[in-house]
Order: structure tokens, then sequence, then C-alpha cells
């Protein structure tokens, strides 16, 4: 059985690497790749795509991973060649149902649908990107009826990014959060203004590139094994744990950005940096779920980075770069970059009112699943969510259903993990606070060597060994539930808003 188990683990590691080699294609298609190329890469990506699906769900894999399940019930349950026989045969049974021409249909459409999403954000007209939409709403209505199994067709998408979780989990968990958080914003919204018209002034775009290099490389980012480059919506990817990129995108007239789009983008990476040696080669060599990997990049760029430990350390050294903050106390920054008002755009949106971003889209995606909003009215639908959850309206389609790349790439399913992130982060800044006394002191002197390592310990090195619920259980003591956050933002904004 060994000699099977090396077998199998060679032909895993094939697929790996070829999954990663359609990853580079990804990432230059974000960052240089000329417009005119979107046909002749989705024809390369579904080529790709399509013989690591067949390789995937070839018979000779199916009758391995039978053997090898029988064989796993003798290991250690918790060891490396127990929980990749697992893993790989639950990724078998969810591969096998796809046939190969809708593996190849998905990268074709995906990828033509990316540069559709640039036109019509840059123009914001929702009508060029309207008949994209369209084909990734009726792939993901198909793909999840390859799953009837599933309580509602929606869990079969969400479960591609939170093995484990359902929709009726995940509403229950927002229906118990969203009362809460609108009585903070309530209670924010009866004090006075806060002033932040220092952070939309000119800053120098070179100079907070080399800003946001610095703080990220303090922070533990392995330059040796990654890169920043600019992309019209920042992520991170992963073409092997020696190979983990970031994206940023800079304004020239807003720090916030680029300062906390790279410290988030970063907190992805760090996590797929850490990931055990051991692991490389397998499934098990990238993040537990997306929940995992949002609680650390939210963890990096809001309970670290908009912390005021942080910028006792960092502040003086902004004013240094941008010399037209230095009549800005460090007490009027604080509180400056943590205001609370409902906005627009997600990622820029502050951490008392993020979340209320993420329930719209959950609700939104539903709808178009279960085909209750036709897709020519999805502007108007999101301006009454947006309306309904934060009482603006976007005045243009840029600002408004254009402004996430996600459905372009086909993620249907993908946005409640952001929330759910942001909870986890909490129950593990909790757990970490309370074995690190000093870790306010440790932040405040610029050194994070401490929570990094105690993340690569009992959070990274573990790549997906673990269901997302599961390693929150075993490192916390709880799955994840929204009481620490509620407690995070309430401590802080009553400290910010003097409530």
């Amino acid at each position: 059985m060994e000699e099977k188990l090396k077998i199998f683990k060679e032909k895993m590691s094939d697929i790996v690497y070829l999954s990663q080699a359609a990853a580079v294609l990804g990432w230059d298609q974000n960052t240089y790749m000329p417009v005119g190329g979107a046909e002749s890469r989705g024809n390369q990506l579904a080529v790709l795509s399509r013989v690591a699906h067949e390789w995937s769900v070839a018979p000779e894999m199916g009758k391995l991973l039978e053997e090898l399940t029988e064989y796993a019930k003798e290991l250690d349950p918790d060891s490396d060649d127990a929980r990749l026989i697992k893993l790989a045969k639950h990724e078998f049974d969810v591969e096998v149902r796809l046939p190969s021409e809708f593996v190849v249909e998905t990268a074709q459409v995906t990828t033509l649908a990316f540069n559709g999403w640039v036109e019509a954000r840059q123009k914001s007209d929702f009508s060029i990107f309207q008949p994209h939409l369209e084909k990734i709403v009726d792939l993901s209505q198909r793909f999840a009826a390859f799953y009837p199994e599933f309580d509602h067709p929606y869990d079969a998408l969400l479960d591609q990014y939170e093995p484990g979780m359902k929709t009726a989990d995940v509403k229950a968990i927002f229906n118990t959060l969203r009362p809460q958080q609108v009585e903070l914003i309530r209670k924010i919204a009866e004090k006075p203004v806060i002033d932040d018209s220092f952070l939309h002034q000119p800053f120098d775009e070179q100079k907070q590139w080399d800003f946001g290099v610095e703080v990220v490389t303090r922070f533990g980012y392995d330059w040796k094994r990654g890169r920043q480059d600019k992309a019209p919506h920042p992520f991170s990817i992963n073409f092997g744990m020696d190979d983990v990129r970031i994206t940023t995108r800079v304004y020239p007239d807003f720090l916030n950005p680029m300062l906390f789009g790279t410290m988030h983008e970063t907190g992805h990476a760090m996590y797929e940096q850490g990931v055990s040696r051991a692991l490389i080669g397998t499934p098990l060599a990238r993040g537990a779920s997306l929940a995992i990997h949002e609680s650390q990049s939210r963890m990096w760029e809001n309970l670290v980075g908009r912390s005021l430990p942080f910028w006792k350390f960092f502040y003086p050294r902004l004013q240094e770069v941008f010399p037209q903050l230095s009549p800005i106390s460090l007490e009027k920054f604080y509180r400056g970059i943590n205001k609370v008002n409902p906005s627009l755009i997600r990622v820029e949106a502050d951490e008392a009112t993020y979340n209320m971003h993420i329930m719209l889209r959950l609700e939104l995606e539903i709808a178009m699943i279960e085909g209750k909003v036709a897709i020519k009215d999805m502007p108007a639908a999101w301006n009454a969510k947006v309306e309904e959850y934060l009482g603006i309206t976007p005045q243009n389609d840029a600002e408004g259903v254009l402004q996430d790349v996600h459905w372009s790439y086909g993620n249907m399913g993908y946005f409640s993990t952001y929330a759910l992130g942001n909870l986890v982060s909490a129950q593990l800044w909790e757990k970490i606070g309370s074995e690190m006394s000093d870790l306010e002191d440790q932040i405040s002197a610029g050194n994070f060597e401490g929570l990094l390592g105690w993340l690569r310990t009992n959070i990274h090195q573990h790549g997906k060994k673990f269901e997302p619920q599961e390693l929150v259980q075993r490192v916390t003591g709880s799955k994840i539930t929204p009481e620490p956050y509620m407690r995070y933002l309430n401590k802080k904004f009553g400290e910010v808003y003097d409530l």
C-alpha cells in the first residue's frame, strides 16, 4: 500500500503543478496581459483546466482513492497522509460529476468575463458586463444541479470556498450579527462626524508604494518568495509556497486603498508562505478555507494595521514620508483611519459597516441563483439593497454593481467568507491575547515576530489539513461565532467615539 500511496502522491503533485501553471496565466491576465489576448488566454486556461480535471477524475485515480481510503483507517487520523487521502477523496467526488466540456466552458467564459468586467467598470456601464454575468449565473446554476443532495443550490457553491458550511448556517450567523452591528452604527451616527479630510489629498504614488513595502517587510512577508504588482482589483496568488505574489492599487489622492489593501493581501500571502513544507505538491498546501484566509488578511489589515499600537510605531515614519501629515496628531490620524461612515465601496468600508456590504451581496447572489432577480435588473436591485443596508445610493454602476471582480471569475458563493473571516480574526485575536500578554507592546515596538510565529504554529503550517470549523474549534475552543467580533467592535469604537 505504501507503493500505491507513492504513486497517488506523484499523480496529485502533477495536478497541483498544472493548476499552479494555470495560476501564472491568471496572474498575468490581471496584471500585464494586453486586452487583445483575452480569447487566446481563455483557450489556454481552458486546455489546462480540462487536462487537470481529466487527470483528477481518471478511473485509475478513483481506484487508488478507494483503496487508500480503506488504508487511511489504519493511520493516525490527524497525520498528513490520512488528511491528504480524506481531502483528495472529497475533491474527487466533487470533480468526477463535472463533465470536461463544462470545465472548459467555465474557463473560457470567465476569462472573457474578466475583460468584460474591466471595460464595464472603466465605462461604468453594466450592459457591457451583463451578458457575461448571465452566462456565469447559468454556469453556477448548472454546477449546483450536479449536486442535488444539498439542501439549497447555493450550498453547493458555498461549499467550494467554505467546506462544511451551509447557507442556513451563514444566514443564522448573519441574523445574529446584523442587529448588533446596526445598533452600533446607530450609536455612532449620533456622535460628531470624525474629520478624515487629511487622508484625501495628494500623496506621491511611488512613496505610497515604498511605504507599503516597508510595512509588510516588517510584518514578515518574504520577498525572496514573492513580489508585488498593480492590478485593477487587489489579490494575492499562490504558484507554490515559494512564489506567493501580492497586488495592490494606488490612488494619487487617497492614502487608504494602497496602505490597507497591501496589508490585507500580505496577510493572505504570509498564510500561504507559512504552510508546512512537508505538504508541498499536495492539495493540502493551501489555506483551510476562504474564511480562514480572510481571518489572516483582515487581522493584519485591521486588528494590526488600524490599531493604535501599530501607528505609535509607524506614524512618525509616515509623517517623514508625507510631511503634509506633520500637523496631524497621532490621535487624530488614528481616529481618521477608523472613521465610521456608510460608504459605497466595500474594500474601503470601515470595520463597523463592512459586514453590511457582505450581507447584501449574499442576498443578491442567492436571488440570482434562485432566479428571483433578472440579471438586467441587477443595478437597480444592488442600489436598493445599498439604500436598505447603508442608507446611501450609488450614483453609477462603477461604484455600485460593478465594483467587485469576483463574479467575473465565476466566484458565486464567495462573498460571505469575508464576513466569516472577520469573525474568525477576532476569535483568534482573543486567543492570541490570552497567550501573549505583551502583544500590544510588541506591536508598538514594530515587532511582529511573536504574532507571526503564533499564526505559523497554530494556523499557517496546517494548510488545508483541517476543515475550517474544525480548525477554529481546535485553536479557540469554539466554532465560528460572532461574539468575539462584536466585543472587539464595541470596545474599539466605544473608545474612538466615546460611546
